[in-house]
C-alpha cells in the first residue's frame, strides 16, 4: 500500500535544481519566484502519524485550511488508516513512523501526532529533533517527565508546537479571560471541573483472555515504548484509554479540554500539592476491587496552586465518572449547569463564572449579570480555528505567529493533569513504613525538580521506563 507521491513536484524540482535540497532548506521566499507566483513553501508538507480515528479528523482539518498538503501517512493498523488513504491517494504510506521520518526527513515540514497516549512523546521528540513542526493530540504526553522534556525541546529546536485542545482557540476562553482581567469576579480562589467521562471501560483490570492479532495490525509497533502485553480486541481502537500502560484515563482524555479554560483565564502554573479519592467496583462479599493497571471507574482530585503576587491560593477540584458538583446558589433550579459533557466553574471574591466543555457558552453567575456587565474585547480571536492557526504559524516560521496552546503553555497544563493521575495511581501504594495508602494522603510536589517530597513511592509515576528497544533520549 505504498503510494508514490506525484503532488508538489514543482517544489521538489526547484529544490533539486538550486541545490537547496542538499543543504536542507525548504523555505523559498516569495520574491525569489516573482510577483503573483504561489511559493511552494506556502503549502505546509505534513506527515500524519496516526491516520485513523482522531488522526483522520485532524488531517482532514489541516487539509481544509487550504495551506497544507498531506503528503505522508503512517499508521500501525491498515484498517484504521483506510479512510485517510482513500482521502489522500497521493500520500506515501508507512507503518513505522521511525522509518517514515528517516526516509522522508528532507521533504517533511511538519508532523501531526494522533496516536495512543503512550507513544505521543517519542513520535513528537523524533520529529522535533529533525527540526519538524509538531501538532500533538491531547494530552501532550503520557507522563510528567515527557511533558517537561517536550516543552524544552520545542524551544531548543525552534519548532512551532501546538497541542490538540481545540477549545483553546475558541471565543469562549477569551471572553472569560476578558471578564477576569477586568476584575468582574475578583480574585479567584476555587475552580470546579467535571466530566461525564469515561465512556469506555475503566476499573475492570487487564482482560484475562487474549485474542488473535488482526493481520492488518502491527501489535508490537502499536505498543511502542509501553511494556509488553498480550493483544486483546478491547484495547483497539478506542478503549486503550482506560489502561495506564497505554492511556491516561478520563482525566487525561478530557482534562486538557476542561481545565484549559480555567488554567488560561486565571493564569495557573505548576501545582504545589495534590490529593484524590477514587471509586471502585465491588466483588464477592461486597469488598472493593482495585485494579492498579486500570484507571478508576470514577475519581475526585484536588490540586492546589500557590497564589501569585499576594493573591490567594487556588484549589482546583476535578470530578469524573458521573460525579457532579453541587449546583451554585446563583444558578436557577432550571438553568443548565455547564454544558456538553462537563463544565467549569470559577469562583472569585466578587462573583463566579461558568462554561461548558471547550470553554463553550461562557456565562457569569447569576446569569442575570450577563445583562449588566459589558467588557470590551481586548484579546484577538482565532476565526481560522485551531488547526489553521498552527498551519499558518508553521508557514510563517518559529516565533512569528501566536498560538493558542503552544508547548510552553500546554506543557504545564499537561503536567497539572498528569499530576492528578500520579495521585490516582499512588492511591493503593504502601510506603516504606508498610502502611497502606488507600486514603486521601496529600502529596507535596517540588515542580522545579519534578519530585514528590513526602511519599517517594509516588515518584515512579513521574517518569516511566520504556520497553527495551524503544529507549529514546528526550532532549
Amino acid at each position: 500500500m505504498k503510494n508514490k507521491i506525484t503532488t508538489n513536484q514543482s517544489r521538489r524540482k526547484f529544490l533539486g535544481q538550486t541545490g537547496m535540497a542538499a543543504a536542507g532548506f525548504f523555505i523559498i521566499p516569495r520574491h525569489v519566484l516573482g510577483r503573483g507566483f504561489v511559493a511552494p513553501s506556502d503549502k505546509l508538507i505534513i506527515a500524519g502519524i496516526g491516520a485513523g480515528g482522531k488522526g483522520a479528523g485532524d488531517l482532514k482539518a489541516f487539509f481544509e485550511s487550504g495551506h497544507a498538503e498531506i503528503a505522508y501517512l503512517c499508521d500501525v493498523d491498515d484498517r484504521q488508516a483506510a479512510n485517510s488513504v482513500k482521502r489522500f491517494p497521493q500520500a506515501k504510506y508507512f507503518k513505522d513512523f521511525r522509518e517514515m521520518l528517516h526516509k522522508e526527513r528532507r521533504h517533511i515540514d511538519a508532523v501531526s501526532v494522533s496516536i495512543p497516549d503512550n507513544c505521543h512523546a517519542i513520535a513528537a521528540a523524533a520529529a522535533m529533533q529533525l527540526g519538524k513542526h509538531v501538532y500533538v493530540q491531547k494530552p501532550m504526553t503520557h507522563d510528567i517527565y515527557e511533558a517537561r522534556m517536550l516543552t524544552e525541546m520545542a524551544r531548543r529546536y525552534k519548532v512551532v508546537a501546538q497541542m490538540g485542545n481545540q477549545g483553546s482557540s475558541g471565543d469562549g476562553v477569551r471572553q472569560m479571560q476578558e471578564w477576569f482581567n477586568a476584575g468582574i469576579i475578583g480574585d479567584a480562589h476555587k475552580i470546579i471541573v467535571w466530566t461525564n467521562r469515561p465512556v469506555w471501560p475503566q476499573g475492570t483490570g487487564t482482560p484475562v483472555s487474549t485474542d488473535p492479532i488482526p493481520k492488518e495490525l502491527d501489535w508490537d509497533l502499536w505498543l511502542g515504548p509501553a511494556q509488553i502485553q498480550d493483544y486483546h480486541k478491547e484495547y483497539v481502537p478506542f478503549s486503550w484509554r482506560g489502561f495506564w500502560n497505554f492511556g491516561t484515563g478520563a482525566l487525561g482524555d478530557m482534562g486538557c479540554h476542561l481545565i484549559d479554560p480555567a488554567f488560561k483565564t486565571v493564569g495557573l502554573g505548576y501545582p504545589s500539592e495534590v490529593e484524590c479519592s477514587i471509586g471502585t467496583t465491588y466483588g464477592k462479599m461486597w469488598t472493593p476491587d482495585y485494579f492498579p493497571e486500570s484507571c478508576p471507574v470514577s475519581s475526585s482530585v484536588i490540586l492546589k496552586f500557590p497564589g501569585k503576587d499576594g493573591k490567594p491560593d487556588i484549589k482546583l477540584h476535578w470530578m469524573d465518572g458521573g460525579i457532579q458538583p453541587e449546583r451554585p446558589d446563583e444558578l436557577g433550579p432550571e438553568e443548565r449547569m455547564g454544558g456538553g459533557d462537563g463544565g467549569v466553574i470559577i469562583e472569585g471574591s466578587k462573583g463566579k463564572m461558568m462554561c461548558g466543555t471547550y470553554g463553550a457558552s461562557p456565562t457569569l453567575l447569576p446569569t442575570s449579570r450577563m445583562q449588566e456587565v459589558s467588557v470590551p474585547k481586548t484579546l484577538p480571536r482565532v476565526p481560522e480555528g485551531h488547526y489553521a492557526q498552527w498551519v499558518n504559524a508553521c508557514i510563517a516560521g518559529y516565533g512569528r505567529n501566536e498560538l493558542s496552546s503552544p508547548f510552553e503553555y500546554a506543557g504545564p497544563l499537561t503536567e497539572t493533569i498528569l499530576m492528578g493521575n500520579l495521585a490516582l495511581r499512588s492511591w493503593n501504594l504502601k510506603g516504606t513504613d508498610g502502611k497502606g495508602f488507600p486514603g486521601r494522603k496529600k502529596l507535596l510536589w517540588d515542580a522545579a525538580n519534578m519530585k514528590i517530597t513526602n511519599f517517594d513511592e509516588a515518584n515512579q509515576f513521574v517518569k516511566r521506563e520504556y520497553r527495551k528497544g524503544w529507549e529514546v533520549k528526550l532532549g
